[in-house]
Formats: C-alpha cells, sequence, structure tokens
C-alpha cells in the first residue's frame, strides 16, 4: 500500500528512475542526484508504513477493546477455550492409550518369548528322556539276553 501510495505522490520521480539510473553510470552529478530522489522516496515510504502501522495498531485495539467489554464474546471465547481444552485433553489421553497399548504388547510379547523358551526346554528334556529311556531299555534287554544266555548255558551244562 505503501509503494503505491508513494508512486501517486511521485509520479515523474518514479517515471524518471529508470532513465536517471542508465544515466548514472556516466555521470557522477546524475548518480547524487537519483541517490536523493530515492532516499526521498524510501523516506516517504516509511513514514506511510509507520502511519499505517500505527493506524492498524489503534483499530485493532479499539477491536479488542470491544471484545473486552461484550460478554456474548467473552462467553464464546470462554466456549473455544474450552473446547481447546477438551480436544488437548482427548489427545492426552488417546497418547496414554496408546503408550499403554504399546506396553501391554511389549509386555505380551515378552511372555510369549518366555512361553516358546518353555516349550523348547521342555522339548529338549522330553527327548532327553525319551534317549535315556531307549538306552535303559537297550541295556536292560542286553543284561536281560545275557542273564537268559547265562541261565541256558547253566541249564545245559547240568544236563551232560
Amino acid at each position: 500500500m505503501a509503494q503505491e501510495q508513494v508512486q501517486l505522490e511521485f509520479p515523474q520521480e518514479m517515471q524518471m528512475l529508470p532513465q536517471l539510473q542508465q544515466m548514472a553510470v556516466q555521470n557522477p552529478q546524475i548518480q547524487q542526484q537519483l541517490q536523493q530522489i530515492s532516499q526521498k522516496i524510501e523516506a516517504r515510504k516509511a513514514l506511510l508504513i509507520a502511519d499505517m502501522t500505527e493506524d492498524f495498531m489503534k483499530e485493532e485495539k479499539q477491536i479488542t477493546s470491544q471484545f473486552d467489554h461484550d460478554p456474548l464474546l467473552k462467553l464464546k471465547q470462554r466456549e473455544v477455550d474450552l473446547k481447546a481444552m477438551e480436544t488437548e485433553r482427548k489427545i492426552s489421553e488417546d497418547e496414554a492409550r496408546i503408550n499403554l497399548d504399546r506396553a501391554k504388547m511389549v509386555q505380551a510379547k515378552d511372555l510369549n518369548d518366555k512361553k516358546l523358551e518353555q516349550n523348547e526346554d521342555l522339548a529338549e528334556l522330553r527327548a532327553d528322556t525319551a534317549i535315556e529311556k531307549s538306552m535303559m531299555s537297550a541295556d536292560v534287554k542286553l543284561t536281560s539276553d545275557a542273564m537268559k544266555a547265562r541261565d541256558v548255558n547253566v541249564l545245559k551244562g547240568r544236563r551232560s
């Protein structure tokens, strides 16, 4: 807005600027004149911006002061604040629930891993027991066979 206002206030200078810039390369006096015009335009633009900012601040203050005194607006603002607080609470609860679910899943995984490990240990024990039992059974059979053979020899020896 300030740029537009400056263009309206300094139409001749704005038209001369491109020409002066081309001529300023060769002539130091024109370069100085160009600098003065540019400074004059920029100074005016700065004042316009300051004025516009001040006007904006006054309007904003006026609007906010109306807001401060209007009970309906205060009530609406309070309602918006409560909704925001409720939303934050729900987000917080959801995050807590998610964290709890994660912890439960980790715990369930650990428990499952322990059960699998126990099942593997039990399977190993069963296999070891079965091997030991079959070895003992084989030893018993060998011992029994040897005893039977000796008994047969003893019995055969008596007949002779």
